[in-house]
């Protein structure tokens, strides 16, 4: 399975529903709080080609988007084949 990085932020509603899916998945994941994490809302921005909301999603080297992104590959059927890395 493709491992999933997550960028979030505390109190993050969009973040959660996010998180939530992904363990659903069993997607083996990295979370980072960009609140905390000195950098870490630079390398997001930088990541994600400009996006400055959370979460912002990869799976693998793929750049989701955010919350709302990843539910539309879920609702699509195409969010196992990318966490399977088809």
């Amino acid at each position: 399975m493709q491992p999933v990085t997550i960028y979030t932020q505390p109190l993050c509603g969009f973040c959660t529903a996010a998180v939530r899916l992904l363990r659903s998945k069993d997607a083996p994941m990295t979370e980072i709080d960009v609140a905390s994490t000195a950098g870490a809302r630079a390398e997001m921005t930088q990541r994600a080609n400009g996006g400055r909301t959370t979460p912002q999603i990869f799976v693998g080297d793929t750049h989701v988007g955010g919350c709302d992104d990843l539910f539309a590959l879920e609702r699509a059927g195409k969010l196992d084949a990318l966490l399977a890395g088809r």
